[in-house]
């Protein structure tokens, strides 16, 4: 797929990697993406000029040549900047043995994704404080093949904490407004959101909050897929949201709704975002490509659920629109034997960090949109919203985060190959389109052997 300059000249760039289909914020053209340094130094035309070759004869031909230690053409093989995914639940420390950093960053890598945000909860002891957040950056020192940053959490009666936690470097905080599933970490109630939210916004921080109603949501009547669904319905999803909006608008708080599921929640955000109110919100590869409709065993169950056909097209338009400014994974892996016997009884998460890209490309390029726009949904809208203008795009100065992306190969997802640590998915056994061939962090292969990612806050590297 490349060579290599053998050259006893000084090399002008550390890597240059050319392809046809460079997907840019200025859209998808042929471009040579030159690398120094860890950063995209240049952009040049397609071909790059090939390396300088130590010729007396050819001495005054070469010096109007690129150089490099090391040139790769992709040819038709697209080249996207690496993927930033906003919302994975790593679990270290406390239930690795559900995942942890070194597989999570490897799977991570192998699709695409070259910037993660690991989420408080799960993990134990939550980051739900400064102490707290120091144990789990230094069980993710050293393990990393990606680079990662971290949200803080706010609980009942942490209030006092969340400004120190800003300053410590995390992104933003997380909460729900329902039972999160682990009780280290309850949820807010009207109040305690209002005093957060007001909390925040007196230093800019940022909320991201899990958005169901409580009140709305019941305990499932039967162990089926459709019990499940009736027990958290659209209407619990829309209420939270709207609870949400009302209290952004009050503090003035940036808000961000995670993992919007339900389209009956479009019309709200499109009214808020219109009148000026701050608050965003995303999606998850289950709610466009999976339906209600084909639900099989418990792996599909998450919180919020899996809905219908009808309802995946609204999301897909809600992204077209912008009211939906990304995708991320909301990658929330457990152990086989909590995914079991049925769904009211498992454990509630999808496990999807690797396939995430591939996933979204299927069902993307299946209703018109290109690649461009996946890139906009999955790497330069979840950079905004954390702050990380060096990262999720191709442009001179941004961090070399590459990754070369066969868009019409195919393969069938088996779960047990996945660097997932445990085996369980709703992609195992399904054909997708799309396949990460090579991915660079900082210019570096990703060779999913040794890792090299940084821990990163708001400032830069942690």
């Amino acid at each position: 797929m490349g060579e290599r300059a053998e050259s006893g000249l000084p090399a002008e760039f550390d890597l240059i990697v050319s392809s046809r289909r460079v997907v840019t914020p200025d859209g998808e053209r042929p471009l040579a993406v030159a690398v120094r340094n860890g950063r995209i130094a240049a952009l040049l035309p397609y071909p790059a000029p090939p390396p300088a070759r130590e010729s007396a004869r050819d001495t005054a031909r070469d010096t109007a040549r690129v150089t490099a230690r090391e040139m790769v053409n992709l040819g038709e093989v697209a080249l996207l900047p690496g993927l930033v995914d906003t919302h994975v639940h790593v679990n270290e420390p406390g239930r690795t043995h559900w995942e942890g950093f070194a597989s999570a960053t490897r799977a991570a890598a192998a699709g695409g994704v070259t910037t993660i945000v690991d989420m408080p909860l799960n993990a134990l002891p939550p980051t739900v404080n400064v102490a707290a957040l120091e144990i789990k950056r230094k069980a993710a020192e050293g393990q990393c093949h990606v680079d990662v940053g971290f949200w803080g959490g706010t609980i009942p009666g942490n209030t006092r904490e969340l400004e120190p936690l800003h300053r410590a470097g995390v992104f933003g905080v997380k909460c729900f407004l329902s039972p999160s599933g682990v009780d280290e970490f309850p949820a807010l109630d009207r109040a305690g959101l209002r005093e957060a939210l007001r909390t925040l916004a007196s230093f800019g921080g940022l909320m991201t909050v899990h958005a169901e109603d409580p009140a709305t949501l019941t305990d499932p009547l039967g162990p089926t897929y459709l019990d499940f669904l009736a027990s958290r319905t659209a209407e619990a999803e829309r209420r939270a949201v709207e609870q949400v909006i009302e209290l952004s608008a009050q503090t003035g708080a940036r808000a961000h709704i995670v993992h919007v599921s339900s389209g009956s929640c479009l019309e709200p955000l499109r009214a808020a975002q219109n009148a000026g109110v701050p608050i965003t919100a995303e999606t998850c590869p289950h709610y466009l490509t999976l339906t209600a409709e084909e639900v099989g065993g418990p792996a599909y169950k998450c919180c919020p659920p899996i809905r219908e056909a009808a309802n995946r097209d609204a999301l897909w338009q809600g992204l077209a629109d912008g009211v939906l400014m990304g995708i991320v994974s909301d990658h929330s892996p457990s152990t086989p034997d909590l995914k079991v016997p049925d769904f009211a009884a498992a454990w509630g998460g999808i496990s999807s960090l690797q396939v995430g890209l591939p996933a979204v490309w299927t069902s993307a390029s299946a209703r018109g949109y290109g690649l461009s726009d996946v890139v906009r949904w999955m790497a330069e809208g979840p950079a905004a919203l954390v702050g990380l203008p060096y990262k999720g795009a191709i442009r001179p100065g941004a961090d070399a985060d590459l990754v070369a992306f066969d868009p019409a190969a195919g393969f069938t997802v088996d779960a047990a190959a996945l660097h997932h640590k445990n085996p369980v998915s709703p992609y195992h056994g399904k054909t997708l389109t799309g396949v990460v061939a090579r991915t660079w962090l900082r210019g570096r292969p990703a060779d999913l052997v040794t890792p090299h990612g940084r821990l990163l806050t708001r400032e830069g590297i942690g």
